[in-house]
C-alpha cells in the first residue's frame, strides 16, 4: 500500500503477512494512541465484486463476534477504493509455527488450546456463523498461551446467499471435512470436523493427509480412516483419541452435535477414570449411487505442495442385481468376522511398540506410563548424572532411544539427573579472604586451608587450588573438599619501645615491618582528672595485640594504637 496514513487515522508501520485475498500490517492509531493491524483488499481484487463481497462478508461476519479467543474488530471501511478492516494486533505467532518449531505438543497443553478453540467456535455458531477455514495458520498464540481466532475471510452466515459452488470447499485442503469436498453446503459440522483434524496435529504434530496434489487429500478426507493418534504419540489416552474419532467421523451425524458437546467431552478427557475408556468405532457406508464432484480446490500459500484440480469421478449406472448377491455374502462375511474380532479370535496381538518420551519425567511416573504399554523401566540399572538444566530426579535420558520400535515386555534403561552441575570457580591469584567470602554459597564445600613460603607471591594470595580445580563440575548438594594453598603471611612482633613513640613513628615502624595499622583515640570517660592530666597529646598509650607479643598480619586484620 503506497499511503502510510488511512483516512487520516491509522499510520502504517509494516507489512507483516500476506494472504490469498489481502495484506496485513501493523499500523498505529494516532488517536488512541495504540497498534493495530489493518487488513488490506489486495488491489488486483478490488474491483473483483466477488472478492469484495467476501471481504466485506469477513468484516461482518467478525464485528458481530465479541470473545476472548476471537480477534477484535475496531473499525472496517475503504479509503481511496482499498477495502480495510483494522483488528486488533496480537504479538505472538501462530499455531502453525508453534507446531513447527516444537512439533507435537504435551497432550494438557493441546487440550487446553482446543477448549479455546471450541469456546471460540461455539461463539461464532451461536450467531449463526460458520467459520469454514479452521486450521492453524488461522489462530494466533499470544505469549500468555491466550489463543485467537482470526480469518472469517470465507465464514457464511447459514442463511446467507452461497456466492460460487467453490466457496463450499474454500478452506484448506488438510482441515476439509468429506461433505465439503462433495461440494454439499458447509455446516457446524464441518468446523466441527475441522477442530478434530487441528487436535490431531497438535498431538502429532503433522495433518493426517498429506499427498502431490489437493484432490488427492480432498479424495482421503472422503474415503480414508483418520491414522490412529495413539500409534504416532503412545502417550495420548484413548480418551483423547476418542473425541479426535468423534469429531472427524466421515458421516456428519456421528460427529458431536454442536461444539459445546465437544467443549464439554475436552473438560473431562484427561480424568483419571476415562484414561482407558474403550475405543470409538463409526462406519461409513459409501453412497455408490452418487457422483462425487470435486470442483477447484482453492490452492492456499499453506498447500504449497498441491495443486488447483478439478476433476469429476464420472458416474457408471450399474444394475443393482449385479451387486446384490455379492453385497449380502459380504455383509454376511462382515458379520462373522465382527463377532469374531469382538472376541478376541480375529485380534491381530501388537508385538512391537515405539519407545514413548518419558524425558523430564521422574522415576515413578515414567514406570507407571512405561508399564500402561507394556513396557518395563529397569530400576536397578539407573545412571545419575549431572546436567546442567535438568532438575534432580527428572529423567535425561532413554535407551533405547525415543520412538525406537522395541518387543512388547521390553525393558527401558534411563538416565536420571543427580541435580543441576555447579563449575568451580578459579581462585588462584586472589586474596584468601575473598575466597572463603565466594565459597559461602556453597554450604556442602568444606575448605581446608594450607599456608605455604613463597618469596613470589604476596601473603595472604592463593597459590594453588586442590581437589576442586578451576571449571571442575561438582554437585553442590553433596559434601565436597577443596584446597587452598596460600603464601604465608607475616608473623611480627609488636615492639616493646612503641609505647610512648610519637603516633606518626609508631605507623611507620609497624608498617615497615609488614603490618597494617589502624588509629584508635583512647577512652577517657572512666579516668579520673589526675590520671588525664597525666596523659600525653598524640602519643601511643597501649597497642592491641600488646606490646611485645607476636601479631600475624591476615586480610582484614590491624594493629590498633590508641592515643590521646
Amino acid at each position: 500500500m503506497s499511503d502510510n496514513m488511512i483516512q487520516g487515522r491509522y499510520k502504517v508501520v509494516k507489512h507483516i503477512g500476506q494472504g490469498g485475498m489481502a495484506d496485513v500490517f501493523v499500523a498505529i492509531d494516532t488517536i488512541l494512541n495504540r497498534e493495530v493491524a489493518v487488513k488490506v483488499l489486495r488491489g488486483d481484487l478490488s474491483s473483483d465484486p466477488v472478492s469484495v463481497l467476501r471481504f466485506k462478508r469477513e468484516a461482518n461476519a467478525s464485528t458481530s463476534l465479541s470473545h476472548p479467543n476471537i480477534v477484535d474488530i475496531y473499525d472496517v471501511g475503504e479509503y481511496k477504493g482499498h477495502h480495510y478492516i483494522v483488528m486488533e494486533y496480537v504479538k505472538g505467532k501462530n499455531l502453525k509455527q508453534l507446531i513447527s518449531q516444537r512439533g507435537a505438543l504435551i497432550k494438557e497443553e493441546a487440550v487446553d488450546i482446543m477448549k479455546q478453540l471450541c469456546s471460540a467456535t461455539i461463539e461464532a455458531h451461536n450467531r449463526g456463523i460458520i467459520h469454514r477455514d479452521i486450521k492453524p495458520q488461522n489462530v494466533l498464540v499470544k505469549n500468555d498461551g491466550t489463543i485467537k481466532m482470526v480469518d472469517f475471510g470465507i465464514a457464511l452466515a447459514q442463511d446467507a446467499l452461497q456466492l460460487t459452488q467453490s466457496d463450499s470447499i474454500m478452506g484448506s485442503v488438510h482441515y476439509l471435512a468429506p461433505e465439503l469436498a462433495k461440494g454439499e453446503q458447509a455446516t457446524a459440522q464441518s468446523d466441527i470436523y475441522a477442530l478434530g483434524i487441528v487436535f490431531y496435529e497438535l498431538l502429532t504434530g503433522d495433518v493426517p493427509f498429506k499427498a502431490d496434489q489437493a484432490v488427492q487429500v480432498a479424495l482421503m478426507h472422503m474415503r480414508d480412516d483418520i491414522p490412529s493418534v495413539r500409534e504416532i504419540n503412545p502417550m495420548v489416552p484413548q480418551s483423547i483419541e476418542n473425541i479426535i474419532i468423534r469429531a472427524t467421523a466421515k458421516n456428519k451425524g456421528f460427529r458431536y452435535k454442536n461444539a459445546q458437546e465437544m467443549l464439554d467431552d475436552l473438560k473431562t478427557c484427561l480424568r483419571a477414570e476415562r484414561m482407558n475408556e474403550r475405543k470409538n468405532v463409526f462406519s461409513f457406508p459409501l453412497e455408490g449411487d452418487k457422483t462425487i464432484t470435486i470442483d477447484q480446490v482453492k490452492k492456499t500459500r499453506e498447500d504449497v505442495s498441491e495443486k488447483p484440480i478439478v476433476k469429476k469421478v464420472s458416474k457408471k449406472r450399474i444394475n443393482p442385481m449385479w451387486i446384490v448377491g455379492p453385497l449380502v455374502s459380504l455383509l454376511v462375511i462382515a458379520g462373522i468376522y465382527f463377532m469374531l474380532t469382538i472376541s478376541g479370535i480375529f485380534t491381530p496381538k501388537v508385538t512391537t511398540i515405539n519407545v514413548p518420551d518419558i524425558r523430564g519425567m521422574d522415576v515413578t511416573s515414567a514406570k507407571n506410563s512405561l508399564e500402561q504399554l507394556e513396557l518395563v523401566l529397569d530400576t536397578t540399572n539407573i545412571t545419575y548424572q549431572l546436567t546442567d538444566d535438568t532438575p534432580k530426579g527428572k529423567i535425561i535420558s532413554v535407551t533405547p532411544e525415543v520412538n525406537t520400535e522395541v518387543e512388547i515386555g521390553s525393558s527401558i534403561n534411563v538416565t536420571v539427573s543427580s541435580g543441576i552441575a555447579a563449575y568451580m570457580d578459579d581462585f588462584v591469584g586472589k586474596r584468601l579472604s575473598e575466597a572463603k567470602k565466594e565459597l559461602e554459597k556453597y554450604p556442602n564445600v568444606k575448605i581446608e586451608i594450607v599456608e605455604e613460603e613463597s618469596s613470589d607471591v604476596s601473603p595472604g594470595i592463593i597459590i594453588r587450588q586442590e581437589l576442586l580445580t578451576a571449571n571442575m563440575q561438582f554437585n553442590p548438594d553433596v559434601a565436597t573438599d577443596i584446597r587452598l594453598v596460600y603464601s604465608k603471611y607475616t608473623t611480627i612482633e609488636i615492639p616493646w619501645e612503641i609505647v610512648g613513640m610519637s603516633i606518626e613513628n609508631a605507623t611507620a615502624l609497624l608498617q615497615q615491618k609488614g603490618a597494617d595499622v589502624m588509629l584508635s583515640v583512647l577512652d577517657t570517660s572512666t579516668m579520673s582528672e589526675e590520671e588525664r592530666n597525666n596523659l600525653q597529646y598524640g602519643v601511643v598509650i597501649q597497642t592491641t595485640p600488646a606490646a611485645g607479643t607476636p601479631y600475624t598480619q591476615e586480610d582484614g586484620s590491624n594493629v590498633v594504637i590508641y592515643y590521646y
